[in-house]
């Protein structure tokens, strides 16, 4: 192997590896046969009673490696030093892929996120299209979201039962898609969810919270869709919408 590919053999694992935090969450990790584990950190300040005697009895059982930091260090590893609880671990994400993939694909149905940025809708939009028909998530790493203990507890153990393709922005993926119809949901749109016969290739974008669709996304998109409300009422919370899209013929 030269060097160029082990390069990037290794940029492609390590890209793979998410880092969460607090004791039960990672308590949940280390029950979870399914989650493979890299490394596994603790304040080297933790009293080990209660849930750190837990976490490490499970570590010994699984082999896991421990890495004792200072309180400072660990919190530079969690990005979160209010609630880390001396805690992180980095989980190797097997569904967690480039978007760069999505090209190599024949069919799929797709969500792409734009700008959601609350933990639970994002973990709510994960768990609605684990269950329904669709091949995968779209989630920029810019202006979104990230995959947090809150994200995991919202999506109720579904976090890794779906592809989730990961970029910079929408920029660098929609336009690379060739022959795919890509649905922006406006609530002005004339043409309804129920009307639209996906195509083998379909992505549908949903917007920020408040500001839905950004212009730069909207023009990357082919078609528009709308739900059709009763009522006068406006909109639905952005995770409905995802449950209504994941569940569409």
């Amino acid at each position: 192997m030269d060097d160029s590919q082990e390069y990037k053999d290794k940029k492609a694992y390590f890209e793979k590896i998410i880092t969460l935090y607090g004791r039960n969450v990672v308590i949940e990790v280390l029950q979870d046969s399914n989650i493979e584990v890299h490394k596994l950190h603790l304040a080297s300040s933790n009293k080990t009673d209660g849930a750190i005697k837990t976490i490490l009895n499970l570590a010994k059982i699984k082999n896991i490696k421990i890495t004792y930091h200072e309180k400072n260090s660990l919190s530079r590893i969690s990005k979160n030093a209010k609630q880390d609880q001396g805690v992180a671990i980095d989980i190797i994400a097997q569904t967690y892929k480039n978007a760069s993939e999505i090209k190599n694909l024949q069919n799929f149905r797709l969500i792409a996120l734009d700008g959601i940025q609350n933990p639970q809708n994002l973990g709510m939009i994960i768990r609605s299209c684990a269950a329904g028909n669709v091949d995968g998530i779209i989630l920029p790493k810019k202006s979104s979201a990230k995959i947090s203990p809150l994200v995991v507890k919202a999506s109720a153990g579904t976090l890794f039962k779906l592809p989730i393709y990961y970029c910079n922005s929408l920029d660098d993926v929609l336009p690379n898609l060739k022959e795919t119809s890509i649905y922006a949901l406006f609530s002005h749109a004339k043409t309804s969810i129920y009307d639209v016969e996906a195509e083998k290739k379909s992505i549908f974008v949903l917007g920020n919270e408040s500001d839905g669709i950004s212009s730069e996304v909207e023009k990357l998109c082919n078609n528009s869709i709308s739900i059709p409300m009763q009522r006068g009422v406006e909109s639905l919370n952005v995770a409905v919408t995802a449950s209504l899209l994941a569940f569409m013929k």
